[in-house]
């Protein structure tokens, strides 16, 4: 594992964070076949937290974070790391809107390097993103 605050500065993104830093591979338990699955995904933070979702849509991550919350992190760009974590579904809607609202605006900002090719809304993504937080188990 590399430095901790090399770690740190690699989970500290910024609106100007690129689509590139932002991708990373998640590997959680099936919550069926209990075999680890590991998928591509964005990683986000608002405030002081890293967290997962996307653009409005189901995800089996999703579904086997409800069964099991513990999952690896695996950092991918710029840094190489696999961190151990604990997923925390965001379900209360003033938690979620208040982190989709910051994320939407990230997105949407023109100049963003990650900037979703056409504008989206809270609302949308209210309505059918998933939301994660991560908690780390290591710091």
């Amino acid at each position: 594992m590399r430095s901790p605050d090399a770690v740190r500065n690699a989970l500290a993104l910024t609106p100007a964070s690129t689509a590139w830093e932002r991708t990373v591979d998640i590997t959680t338990i099936g919550r069926r076949s209990g075999r680890p699955h590991r998928i591509e995904t964005w990683l986000y933070r608002a405030g002081d937290r890293n967290y997962l979702s996307g653009m409005p849509g189901p995800r089996s991550w999703l579904a086997n974070l409800s069964v099991e919350p513990r999952f690896t992190l695996h950092l991918k760009h710029g840094i190489a790391a696999d961190l151990d974590a604990t997923a925390r579904i965001v379900t209360d809607e003033d938690e979620r809107r208040r982190v989709f609202t910051e994320l939407v605006a990230d997105l949407n900002q023109p100049g963003n390097p990650a900037r979703i090719r056409q504008p989206t809304t809270v609302e949308a993504w209210m309505a059918g993103s998933p939301l994660v937080e991560i908690r780390f188990d290591s710091w």
